[in-house]
């Protein structure tokens, strides 16, 4: 019956969770803000059932999945290009968090000590991936703004929870030591990498010797939990793992499945991390409830209070730092200063002010050890799990909710030359399938007028390519938004000649489906995608 009732919760956290995100989308909130703060709302409320989350769970179930497809929808080439300013950020930045926080944490809260104190640093100085991702892309930021905060929130998980440990062990042992923290650091980074592409391999090769496209499916959600327990089992950085695997699988993913199983996959993957992200997002909200209760009345406020500090501590040290990481390698470097030229002042402001904490800070905190070696209480956990949470909640709240003004001040041109690479593709494929129709025009099973009709195709996509750029070029913004929306109408006048096809039982549901799914994909590629089809009132 327990079981019964726990997925009673679940159902009901999952109607809440769509529920919020349909008003969040109608008030234009991101919905991760909007989630917290309505799962605080539901926390703080009477009556309700209270739900208490375990860390293991909470690193298991939702990391493994998320981290991965964050790294299978980062662009390798991207994260290569942008590896310096990553790697000061994931690495530099973290330290420099973990020690200012802990410096505020020692002076504001009287009798914990330093480990507990670097602790705290360590739990609250990795921004989020979910975060990134889920609120970023969503607003519009420059590209290699997305990509620097998505590699930083990939790969900082990894130091953060190297410190942690460290600072953990530290306080229930009573001593701390830095070599072998150095040499923890170096191979949970190394063995976390070389398990995740190992696991991405083996993942790639079940693909191709698979024929069913669900079970292809099912070997990718399944993928990232391998690589997070085999990263556990060895010690190494499971976040590492997942990251790397996901990486290392989108480059051959394309050849090992069939179109079909890549729209269904992309499908399945992108409802997945939604729930994974609500639940987890309205589940810290109802977590600051929980925390509400269990604190003493007199030690809540002066806990809340520290909390807004360290939570101002962590905005502060990134302000600091991201510029000084953006400056100093190219005082230094003058093959820096000639390869990457220095980042706009509005680039550095948005990357100083993007940090939102989540998912990771969240697991942290609560995978506190409850008592010491020596078997006491470990000191201060309540207090640190309660300021974690504060940070959580003010940097989601406060810097998420300003992202949309703030980048609509910032007044970010439109990027183009995603746009022109991906002309430049087209062209390049159409030219390759023109050159294998040549090739294979000789075989006996070619038919000479199946061939030509197929290489006409080709030649109008060519041309329509050609036509289509000569008219981006004198066309204005609204031309293009009339041209969609008049494409959308009449994909729309398809869509309801099939149904009503189907409906007096001319086709069909099949046909309708197959049909169907053609104007689909067309509709994504001309950019009218997201578009319903709008009700005729007679």
């Amino acid at each position: 019956m327990e079981g019964l009732h726990q997925l009673e919760i679940i159902i009901m956290l999952l109607a809440v969770v769509l529920a919020l995100t349909t008003v969040a989308q109608k008030i234009g909130i991101p919905y991760p803000i909007f989630l917290v703060l309505g799962g605080l709302v539901l926390g703080l409320m009477p009556g309700l059932p209270r739900v208490t989350l375990h860390p293991d769970l909470v690193f298991l179930v939702f990391l493994p999945p998320i981290l991965w497809a964050a790294a299978y929808f980062t662009s390798f080439r991207e994260f290569r290009r942008n590896l310096r300013p990553i790697s000061l950020l994931a690495i530099g930045l973290v330290s420099a968090t973990t020690a200012g926080v802990a410096v505020a944490a020692h002076a504001l809260l009287p009798g914990i000590g330093w480990a507990e104190a670097i602790a705290l640093g360590a739990i609250v100085s990795p921004p989020d991936a979910v975060s990134a991702t889920a609120i970023g892309k969503r607003l519009g930021i420059p590209r290699r703004v997305v990509t620097i905060l998505e590699g930083e929130s990939l790969v900082n998980d990894a130091t953060a929870l190297v410190l942690y440990r460290a600072a953990v062990g530290a306080a229930m042992s009573g001593s701390f030591a830095l070599g072998h923290t150095l040499y923890e650091f170096a191979f949970a980074a190394l063995a976390g990498v070389v398990i995740g592409i190992g696991v991405a391999w083996i993942t790639r090769w079940a693909l191709c010797a698979m024929e069913d496209g669900f079970s292809q499916i099912g070997v990718t959600l399944l993928a990232p939990y391998i690589a997070w327990v085999c990263g556990e089992l060895v010690d190494a950085s499971a976040v590492l793992a997942c990251v790397a695997g996901g990486l290392y699988l989108r480059q051959s993913f394309s050849g090992a499945v069939s179109p079909a199983t890549r729209l269904q996959a992309r499908a399945v993957w992108d409802l997945l991390i939604f729930l994974l992200n609500g639940v987890i997002f309205i589940l810290i909200g109802l977590e600051l409830g929980v925390l509400r209760d269990s604190m003493p009345a007199g030690q809540f406020r002066p806990v809340l209070i520290a909390g807004l500090v360290i939570s101002v501590t962590t905005i502060v040290v990134r302000f600091a730092w991201v510029p000084l990481a953006d400056l100093i390698p190219r005082w230094l470097s003058a093959t820096v200063r000639a390869r990457d030229p220095m980042s706009s002042w509005a680039e550095i402001f948005l990357v100083s002010w993007t940090g939102m904490r989540g998912i990771v800070t969240l697991a942290a905190a609560l995978a506190l050890p409850v008592s010491t070696g020596a078997g006491t209480p470990f000191p201060y956990r309540s207090e640190i799990i309660l300021i974690s949470f504060m940070v959580i909640l003010v940097t989601l709240v406060l810097q998420g909710l300003s992202l949309p003004p703030i980048i609509r001040l910032l007044g970010f041109q439109e990027e183009d030359d995603l746009r022109q690479e991906e002309t430049l593709a087209r062209e390049h494929a159409a030219t390759a399938a023109l050159t294998r129709l040549d090739q294979v025009a000789t075989e006996t099973w070619a038919v000479t007028e199946q061939v030509e009709r197929v290489r006409l195709r080709y030649l109008r996509r060519l041309e329509r390519l050609t036509q289509a750029s000569l008219l981006q070029e004198e066309t204005s913004g609204s031309e293009t938004v009339s041209f969609q929306r008049l494409q959308h109408e009449a994909f729309t006048a398809e869509r309801r000649a099939l149904i009503s096809l189907r409906n007096n039982g001319t086709i069909s549901d099949e046909v309708l489906h197959h049909l169907e799914q053609e104007l689909d994909v067309a509709s994504l590629h001309l950019g009218v995608g997201e578009r319903r089809m709008k009700r005729i009132h007679s």
